[in-house]
């Protein structure tokens, strides 16, 4: 008759060791945060790539700012809000950038075209009676996807540049003062919306940063 094998009772303790050591890791890290300031929290949180929820002085301080206040202004116009993934709005250092981008609802340009649709035409022209709200000067860039010209002579580089100058007319005939423009630039391919991904349709599209003396 075979023997039963004996019953190892030992192991729930194994268990419920390591249960209690990483309990106590647990409230050992919280109490170790709860001793780093908040602007500590966002410095961690920034290391490891973490977007976290700004706190309420973080954010007085974003809001307090004339590139924070700007960017508010900028979000709440209902043209550009109601332009939905076509405007891409984004605080920079010295100041906030609009992206008017290429999509399926605003076809901003025909591929290889450096004239606006009628679509991005709209779009460029409403973006133009916002901006004449304010008194900031401005820089347009002229971006282009990584695809090749139709030629040598006619690059990504002339595409771009037509395109800012396209965008810098519209700006002009919805009203805004041309002594406001600081610069008109094409950046051709370098500067794609999404890193890694060039190819993309929303890389034709026209940046318009406007610029704030924080």
């Amino acid at each position: 008759m075979p023997v039963a094998p004996a019953r190892k009772t030992g192991t729930w303790k194994m268990a419920y060791a390591d249960f209690l050591t990483a309990l106590m890791a647990f409230f050992l890290l919280m109490w170790i945060v709860s001793g780093i300031s908040p602007e500590g929290r966002d410095e961690i949180a920034k290391h490891f790539n973490i977007n976290a929820a700004p706190t309420a002085q973080s954010a007085s301080a974003e809001t307090g700012s004339a590139a924070g206040r700007l960017f508010t202004a900028l979000s709440q116009q209902s043209g550009l809000v109601a332009a939905g993934d076509s405007v891409v709005l984004a605080r920079e250092a010295d100041g906030v950038r609009i992206d008017l981008v290429d999509s399926a609802r605003y076809p901003l340009f025909d591929s290889g075209s450096g004239a606006f649709t009628p679509a991005g035409l709209a779009l460029a022209e409403t973006t133009g009676r916002i901006l004449t709200q304010f008194s900031e000067s401005l820089s347009i860039e002229g971006h282009t996807d990584a695809f090749g010209g139709a030629s040598f002579a006619y690059s990504n580089w002339e595409l771009s540049s037509d395109r800012a100058n396209e965008a810098r007319r519209a700006l002009i005939a919805a009203g805004l003062a041309p002594a406001r423009i600081r610069a008109v630039t094409g950046l051709a391919d370098t500067r794609p919306l999404l890193a890694g991904q060039p190819h993309l349709s929303a890389n034709r599209r026209v940046s318009i940063l406007v610029h704030t003396h924080d």
